[in-house]
This record gives C-alpha cells, structure tokens and sequence, in this order.
C-alpha cells in the first residue's frame, strides 16, 4: 500500500492556506493510483530534463530529485518570470506491502510515471488442507 506524504509538508500546505500565502509552490503535483498488482505515481515536471531527475528509494521512502533551470545565461533580460525554477523534492513512504526492487521509471511529456508492483508476498494466494475427507482450497 502506498502511504501518505510527508506530514509535515501537509502541516505547510494547511499553513499556507489559513495564511493565504504561498511560500512553496506546488512544483511536484502528484497522483496515485492502484492498477491490479500495480501502483502508479504520475508527477508532473513540465520543464525538467530527463536527466536533472534523480529517483531514490531507502527503507520505503521513495524520494524524486528534479532540477529546472532558470532563463538561459548571456544577454537575456527577463520581463516575467512566474514558472517555478530551482531543485525540486517529494518524499513518499511506501508501504511494506510493495516491491521496491521492482520499480520502473519512464518519463514523457514533462510526466515522471512510476509503476511498483505489490510485493509476492503481499498477493492473496490459495492454500490447499488435506486430511480429513479429501482436499479443499482456501483463499488466504
């Protein structure tokens, strides 16, 4: 089972709300969702280039990195600026009930996708009983 974010960034965001300030902006907006055996993590990164986004995941904590650079250097004068830049993080805890050797990674249309399977474990699974009067099968 995938778990909830980081409390405290939910603490912020509730903070920022009752303030109407906007100290953090969403940069990382995120969705998630079960497909049979499968959770699937889309995050939006508009901007960010494939390889500014690092992907790391340390005792059932999942934690994205993305970098989205500022205007290009030189002789550019900025006349708006209102798009996020800088370096990005999301932290998500992942249950115990997911294989995070397994995840897979793709990234396309400014859209980081991740896939976790559910560990083998973790799947229901029928157990056979013998003796008695014959053999039955019991969903576990």
């Amino acid at each position: 089972m995938l778990m909830r974010t980081d409390p405290f960034n939910e603490l912020d965001r509730l903070t920022e709300r009752l303030l109407g300030t906007t100290a953090h902006p969403a940069a990382m907006p995120m969705d998630a969702y079960r497909e049979g055996d499968t959770f699937v993590v889309l995050f939006d990164l508009p901007g960010v280039a494939p390889g500014s986004i690092d992907l790391d995941v340390e005792r059932n904590v999942l934690t994205v990195h993305a970098e989205r650079r500022t205007a290009p250097d030189g002789d550019t004068e900025m006349v708006v600026a209102e798009r996020p830049a800088g370096t990005f993080s999301r932290r998500l805890f992942l249950g115990e009930t997911l294989d995070t050797d397994r995840i897979e990674a793709s990234y396309d249309m400014g859209v980081l996708a991740l896939r976790i399977p559910v560990a083998e474990q973790a799947k229901p699974r029928r157990i056979e009983i013998g003796g008695g009067g014959g053999r039955r099968r019991i969903s576990a």
